[in-house]
């Protein structure tokens, strides 16, 4: 496909803006999909070749939370492995089902997120005795959010951190940043589908992949330097913005 030059400009500040959402609370998608699509992509193109984008900013968060001490890929591993195997699922499935009505039940689902996060002030201040073991949270969540984002994938950060703070008890940075490693993982196995049928445009993905290096450079260092209650109301905004744009959709 053939663009106009200032949309290439459009799609680089594109990814740095999503990079540095998505570092600090998930949701980049909201915004990268929709400027893809208002280029007048078709919709499994925009999808294909965002996955590619994310795929730089959430590799790129995932590295400096790893240097800065936030992961443990010791500790995370058997998630890394389930999330793999459940993204391979739903990324398969995606090309044979029809997703919509997934597109009318998760919006509700944040609303529940984002409540229990707003009158949970204490949310994600500090660690917590955990209510799972950790191969059998990786086990079970590993394999529902893989296979979630793989199929469908709006609000999986989201999801992902509400789990590993609330069941595996985690503060909000640990679970920020593990989040992203699990994003990372199915991310990945997406875009290898999505290879696979042929649906990728590589020089806009990435192009936005360079801005997605940069953003999530940025947010990434905020988590690391912020305390908590930035994370919670960047988190917040996000799941808000994301429920808003779910609904609008549906």
């Amino acid at each position: 496909m053939e663009f106009e030059f200032y949309y290439y400009i459009i799609f680089l500040a594109t990814g740095f803006l999503a990079g540095f959402v998505d570092s600090i609370a998930g949701g980049g998608g909201i915004i990268s999909v929709p400027v893809l699509m208002a280029s007048g992509m078709p919709v499994h193109i925009a999808l294909a070749t965002n996955k590619l984008q994310s795929s730089f900013g959430s590799f790129t968060a995932s590295i400096n939370f790893i240097k800065k001490g936030l992961i443990s890929v010791k500790e995370v591993y058997m998630g890394i492995i389930f999330t793999f195997i459940g993204a391979l699922i739903g990324a398969k499935l995606i090309l044979l089902l029809d997703a919509r009505i997934l597109n009318k039940v998760i919006p509700f689902m944040l609303i529940i997120v984002f409540l229990y996060t707003l009158f949970n002030p204490k949310f994600g201040r500090m660690d917590k005795r955990s209510r799972f073991s950790r191969p059998v949270f990786f086990l079970i969540f590993g394999l529902l959010l893989g296979f979630y984002d793989g199929f469908f994938g709006p609000g999986t950060g989201t999801f992902w951190t509400i789990a590993l703070v609330t069941l595996l008890g985690l503060n909000l940075k640990k679970a920020t940043a593990t989040t992203k490693l699990m994003n990372f993982t199915s991310n990945i196995v997406s875009l290898g589908v999505f290879l696979f049928s042929g649906n990728v445009l590589f020089f806009i993905g990435v192009l936005m992949g360079l801005g997605q290096i940069t953003g999530a450079l940025v947010g990434s260092n905020m988590v690391v330097k912020r305390d908590v209650s930035f994370i919670r109301g960047f988190f917040l905004f996000i799941v808000g913005v994301t429920i808003l744009k779910l609904l609008y959709d549906t």
